[in-house]
């Protein structure tokens, strides 16, 4: 990222800006303090639907790590995601992102979606950084 961990911090913990840079996400209402309601639209393969969940950030070191959980359901099954993020500061001011994630799948959108819920998970992976990466880009401009 072309910004610096603190900045890259910030919009992380904004939620006007998680709610543009999140795949699929339509709405997300505090509840609290980093907590919130999330309401999806998510398309996976054959699979389309509106889902109602939960959206936390915890195991926050300012600055520099944090996780995003989320977690999902609709009337086709559920779906949850989580993901560490490691913010690492370069040489030349800007950051790079360590990340790890993980999803999974249950009722029929497990059934339906399991084989192909892998490179799904790495194309939302990649919206959600290039996501992040033009909230920076239009911060700084």
């Amino acid at each position: 990222m072309d910004a610096s961990p603190e900045e890259v911090w910030k919009c992380i913990l904004d939620p006007s800006i998680l709610e543009r840079i999140i795949p699929g996400l339509k709405t997300l209402t505090a509840t609290g303090k980093d907590d919130y309601n999330a309401q999806s639209e998510i398309k996976m393969g054959p699979v389309k639907g509106s889902f109602l969940g939960h959206l936390s950030i915890t195991d926050q070191v300012p600055g520099q790590s944090c996780k995003v959980i989320l977690s999902q359901k609709s009337k086709m099954g559920n779906a949850s995601a989580e993901i560490s993020m490691k913010l690492v500061p370069t040489e030349d001011g800007k950051t790079s992102i360590d990340y790890t994630g993980e999803a999974k799948l249950a009722g029929t959108l497990a059934r339906m979606g399991q084989r192909i819920v892998g490179g799904v998970v790495s194309t939302l992976a990649r919206q959600f950084f290039e996501g992040l990466e033009n909230e920076l880009n239009s911060i700084n401009t």
